[in-house]
Order: structure tokens, then C-alpha cells, then sequence
């Protein structure tokens, strides 16, 4: 089964990702935040990361930049899903390596319609 990280410092927001992308079928894992993040990814890299930027300890690109470089760390896709909403910043999370941006808030057809753009599950909303 293909694995999906979560990463994102609100349990509510987390919970709500779970729902969705266990509906897609994936296993889901989650993190608290990006050192908690890059931790999981060390022990285990899950084919997908769904992050979100303003984190404490480690926020979602400085945790993107970092896997980025650790053994293995540039197969996971990886779609930001943030507030951030100034295109510069989206420049910048895709120019570190994220595949897809997802704004808050979402829902379940953003989050389908976002895997299915980044060739991560079938047009039957299975994960690929």
C-alpha cells in the first residue's frame, strides 16, 4: 500500500488529511512538525508528504530543503497545503522541490483533484 505523511502542527487539520487521503488509499502517517517529519521520512520515506509551511520547530520548507537532500528524500511527492497564497512563496515551495500547493482551507475534492494533477492516484481516486 503507498503511504502518505502528514505534516501539519493542527491535530484538526490532520485528522481531516487522514479522512481524505486514507479514502484515496493510502496509509497515512503522520508528524507534528518538520523534525518530527524528517525523523519518520529517515526511518521510513513514504511515497507522498503532504505538508504545511508555518510549523514550529522546523516549518514545511526548511523541512522540504532537508529532505531534499537526505538518501532517498527526492522520490516522495510532495504537496505544500498552506495559507501561504503570495505567488512568490509558491515559486519558492515549488522551486524547493514541492510538486503540487494546495491552499487552506480544502476539502476532499481539492485534495483528490491535486493527487490526480500530480499522477498520484487514478481517475478512480485510487492511490496510483
Amino acid at each position: 500500500m503507498k503511504t502518505c505523511l502528514l505534516v501539519d502542527d493542527s491535530r484538526v487539520i490532520r485528522k481531516v488529511a487522514r479522512r481524505i487521503v486514507e479514502d484515496l488509499g493510502y496509509e497515512v502517517a503522520e508528524a507534528a512538525d518538520g523534525l518530527e517529519a524528517l525523523a519518520w521520512c529517515r526511518a521510513a520515506m513514504p511515497d507522498v508528504i503532504l505538508l504545511d509551511w508555518h510549523m514550529p520547530v522546523m516549518n514545511g520548507l526548511d523541512f522540504l530543503r532537508q529532505l531534499r537532500g537526505e538518501p532517498g528524500g527526492g522520490a516522495p511527492h510532495v504537496v505544500f497545503c498552506t495559507v501561504e497564497n503570495e505567488p512568490a512563496r509558491i515559486r519558492e515551495a515549488l522551486a524547493a522541490g514541492a510538486c503540487e500547493y494546495i491552499m487552506k482551507p480544502f476539502d476532499g475534492d481539492i485534495i483528490q483533484a491535486k493527487f490526480a494533477e500530480a499522477g498520484l492516484i487514478t481517475r478512480e481516486g485510487i492511490a496510483a
